[in-house]
C-alpha cells in the first residue's frame, strides 16, 4: 500500500524520541516497521495506549522533522492480515471523529463489484477507523436491507485469512445504509446530510464521496454534495472516476466546473492502475536497487513497451465504449500514467507533490502524438473451434458504421536528456488472444559481443529484457543470456524470475483498497493532479481529433487474434519487435 502514516492501519504506541534523530524507544513490543508519524491532513488525534490498553496523555510532538521524513519515507508499504492483527487500535480518539463514506451511484456495477468489496476488505483487515459509516446513494429505490443484500453477494474474505469471515461480513453490513435521491437535487442531499449526522452522533465528521456515476453529472453531484452534505467541522473529499473528459477542452471544463464548488486538494481523480501492486513497486525497483538506476536512460535502454490486452470484447458496455474508444479508455490514462512513473527523474522525496511534479515534467517533455505514429484497429467476427465470436459492431448498442478503435498502438518520445531518441511504445486492445498488462524494457545490444556468432543474425535473441507483469500472475523477471550445460558452447536465454505467487504467500490487495485507504488518509501520491491531467490530454487530443475528423478506418482483426498487422510495422519503423510475441513465460 501507500506509505504508512498515522492513519494507515496503525495503532498508537507509547514511544519517545531522543531528539537526535535516533530510533524511538519502544515501551513495549511493536512491529519493526512501525513508527508514530502524524499525517498533516490526518483526521485522527494523537492518543497513547499503555500496555494495559488504557488511554494516557497525548504523545509529545516529534521535534526532528528530518528524522520524521526519513522514517516516513522508509516505511514499507504492504499491510498484511498479520500486521493488522498486531495493531491494537487506531490513533483516532474514538469519541471525537468519524468517517462517512458515501458511494454515489451505489446501484451500479463498479460500486457492487469493486467499491463495496474494497471497503469490506479494508474493514476486514482492520484498516478503517473504529467509527465509520458507509452510505449508498443512487436514484434506484432501495431500503437499507436491500442494499445490504445486494452488497453481500460480492463480498469475499482473504484467501489467507478466512476465520470469522461471516461474522465480519455481518458487522460490516450493519454499517451500510442507503438513501435514494437524484444526483442534481440539493434537497435529496440535505436529507442525506441529516442521516449522516445521525450516525456521526456529534463527532468530528469527515466525509468522503465516491462518484461512481457518468461524468456528465459529476458537477451536479459535487455542487449538491458541497452545498448540502459537506462536513461542517472536518474534511470533505471527492473521488472522481475516469473518464476525465474526452479531450483537452472537455477535461478543462470539467475541472473548472468541479473547482466552482470544491478545492483542488479535495478532488481525488482515481486511476485504479496506479494502485496495482506492480505499478506501486515500479519506483521501489528503480530507486532502491543500485543495479537498475544507472541503466535507466537512453545510454542502455533501446525501447520501452507498455502492453495492455483483454481477451474479451465490449459485451455489455458497447454504448459507453463507442463514445470513447481504446485510446481514451486505456492509453491516455492507464498506460500514460505508468509511463510517467517509469520515466520520471528521482523526486526530492516520496511526498505526493514531489512525485506528481516529476510526472508532470515528463508529460510536458513529450512530443504530441502524431497520426503517423498511431495504428488503430477494430475486431471483427471470427469462428474458432466451432464457436463464433461477434464483431464489435454486432453489439446492439454500437452503430453499424462505427469507426471507434478497439485496438491501438502508438510510439511516443520524451524530449529530455535522459530519454532522447528512445521510443516508448504503447499497445492496447480488446478481443485479443490473451489477457494481461506488462511493461517491457528492452536493453541495447552488447557492443562487440563476443558471442554474436552463437545467436546468428537475430541479435534480438541476445537482448536483455526486464519485464514487469502487472497482471495477471504478477511477476518481475530479467531475461539474460547464459551457457547451456554441456561440452559445447550453446547459449540460451533464461529468466531471473520473481514470481509473486511463489515468493509471497499473502493475497495481493485489490487496487481499489489501496486507493480508497489513501483517499481516507489524504495521501494524494497515486491520484492525478489537474495540471498532470492537462498535460496528458495535450499529448492525445490533436491525434484524436484528426482520427475523427478524417474518419480514419481502423484495420480489422479477428476476434481472439494478436491484433492488426499494422502494429508490427509501426514497431519495425523504430527497429523494435514487440516483446509479448516471444515465448518467455
Amino acid at each position: 500500500m501507500a506509505t504508512l502514516s498515522s492513519s494507515h492501519c496503525t495503532a498508537s504506541y507509547s514511544s519517545t524520541f531522543n531528539g537526535r534523530g535516533q530510533r524511538p524507544t519502544k515501551l513495549f513490543s511493536v512491529p519493526e516497521w512501525f513508527v508514530h508519524v502524524k499525517s498533516p491532513r490526518s483526521f485522527y488525534q494523537n492518543v497513547v495506549l499503555s500496555q494495559d490498553a488504557s488511554v494516557s496523555s497525548t504523545m509529545a510532538p516529534i521535534e526532528n522533522d528530518t528524522t520524521v521524513k526519513k522514517l516516513k519515507d522508509g516505511l514499507l508499504s504492504a499491510t498484511s492480515s498479520k500486521e493488522c492483527e498486531n495493531l491494537v487500535g487506531f490513533d483516532s480518539n474514538d469519541n471525537n471523529s468519524t468517517v462517512s463514506i458515501t458511494v454515489v451511484g451505489a446501484s451500479g456495477d463498479l460500486a457492487k463489484k469493486k467499491i463495496f468489496p474494497a471497503l469490506f476488505a479494508l474493514y476486514y483487515e482492520g484498516c478503517l477507523p473504529e467509527h465509520f459509516t458507509v452510505f449508498g446513494y443512487a436514484r434506484t429505490k432501495m431500503t437499507d436491507a436491500e442494499l445490504r443484500t445486494m452488497v453481500s453477494r460480492t463480498l469475499t474474505c482473504r484467501i489467507d485469512k478466512r476465520e470469522n469471515c461471516d461474522e465480519k461480513m455481518e458487522q460490516f453490513l450493519e454499517r451500510c445504509f442507503y438513501h435514494s435521491g437524484q444526483y442534481d437535487s440539493e434537497q435529496n442531499f440535505s436529507e442525506l446530510d441529516k442521516k449522516l449526522k445521525e450516525h456521526e452522533a456529534g463527532r468530528i465528521s469527515n466525509r468522503l464521496f465516491y462518484l461512481s456515476i457518468p461524468p456528465n453529472i459529476f458537477v451536479d453531484a459535487v455542487k449538491c454534495a458541497s452545498s448540502s452534505a459537506s462536513s461542517a467541522n472536518g474534511w470533505t473529499r471527492v473521488i472522481v472516476e475516469k473518464p476525465f473528459g474526452r479531450d483537452s477542452e472537455s477535461s478543462a471544463a470539467l475541472t473548472k466546473g468541479l473547482k466552482q464548488y470544491i478545492e483542488e486538494d479535495q478532488i481525488f481523480r482515481i486511476d485504479h492502475y496506479l494502485g496495482k501492486e506492480l505499478v506501486e513497486n515500479l519506483s521501489v525497483l528503480r530507486f532502491s536497487n543500485l543495479i537498475f538506476e544507472p541503466l535507466w536512460s537512453r545510454q542502455y535502454i533501446r525501447n520501452v513497451q507498455f502492453i495492455f490486452s483483454e481477451d474479451f470484447g465490449t459485451e455489455g458496455r458497447g454504448g459507453y465504449f463507442d463514445n470513447y474508444g481504446i485510446i481514451r479508455d486505456i492509453m491516455q490514462n492507464h498506460l500514460l500514467q505508468i509511463l510517467a512513473l517509469f520515466a520520471m527523474e528521482t523526486p526530492v522525496s516520496l511526498d505526493a507533490e514531489d512525485i506528481r511534479n516529476e510526472k508532470v515534467k515528463v508529460l510536458r517533455s513529450m512530443k504530441p502524438l502524431q497520426l503517423k505514429d498511431v495504428v488503430t484497429g477494430q475486431y471483427k467476427s471470427h469462428t474458432k473451434g466451432g464457436v463464433t465470436y461477434p464483431a464489435y459492431i454486432d453489439d446492439k448498442t454500437v452503430p453499424k458504421d462505427s469507426l471507434t478503435p478497439t485496438f491501438a498502438a502508438a510510439a511516443l518520445f520524451i524530449d529530455n536528456a535522459r530519454w532522447d531518441g528512445v521510443p516508448f511504445l504503447m499497445k492496447a486492445g480488446k478481443a485479443l488472444h490473451t489477457k494481461g498488462a506488462e511493461i517491457r524494457v528492452q536493453f541495447r545490444h552488447v557492443p562487440g559481443n563476443l558471442y554474436n556468432q552463437n545467436f546468428g543474425t537475430d541479435l534480438d535473441r541476445a537482448t536483455n529484457e526486464l519485464v514487469i507483469r502487472v497482471q495477471p500472475d504478477e511477476a518481475i523477471y530479467l531475461k539474460i543470456n547464459n551457457k547451456v550445460p554441456g561440452l559445447g558452447m550453446r547459449l540460451d536465454s533464461s529468466n531471473l524470475n520473481l514470481h509473486y505467487a511463489a515468493r509471497y504467500s499473502k493475497e495481493i490487495p485489490d487496487a481499489y483498497e489501496r486507493l480508497l485507504l489513501d483517499a481516507i488518509e489524504g495521501e494524494r501520491r497515486l491520484f492525478i493532479r489537474s495540471d498532470e491531467l492537462d498535460a496528458a490530454w495535450a499529448l492525445f487530443t490533436p491525434v484524436l481529433k484528426e482520427l475523427e475528423q478524417k474518419k480514419i478506418i481502423p484495420e480489422y482483426y479477428p476476434y481472439g487474434s494478436r491484433g492488426p498487422v499494422g502494429a508490427h510495422y509501426l514497431a519495425a519503423k523504430y527497429n523494435v519487435r514487440w516483446g509479448d510475441l516471444s515465448i518467455d513465460r
